[in-house]
């Protein structure tokens, strides 16, 4: 019961967020994932539906190490240079429902190291 409501809770503040903002073509949403192993982020852009970019701390071409929060990090800085790669400068962060703290903090972190506004 206490999973169910952990869930149902992260859900509702994911639908406030949600329906504040929205990513365009010009400026497509920055979506943060976060499962107990791994940390994942996606460009999306909400017009089309479709994902122009993603990054992840399970994917084959990550090689970082350290603690979750090295990899959030490292996640930012990959999500970001992708970004640019397609020739995306300014993003709108959706924290997905999760505080702004710890390892989604830290991916933002590296997402603004990398070169992208938001």
């Amino acid at each position: 019961m206490a999973a169910r409501a952990k869930l149902s809770r992260r859900d509702r503040i994911k639908m406030g967020i949600r329906k504040r903002l929205s990513g365009s073509s010009t400026r497509p949403r920055l979506s943060v994932y976060r499962s107990n192993k791994g940390i994942y982020a996606q460009i999306i852009d909400d017009v089309t539906g479709k994902t122009i970019v993603s990054a992840s701390s399970l994917s084959k071409e990550f090689t970082a190490d350290g603690t979750k929060s090295d990899q959030s990090v490292a996640v930012g800085k990959l999500v970001a240079e992708k970004a640019i790669a397609a020739g995306i400068k300014d993003v709108v962060f959706d924290r997905n429902g999760y505080l702004y703290h710890g390892r989604v903090k830290s991916l933002a972190e590296g997402a603004r190291e990398g070169g992208l506004n938001f």
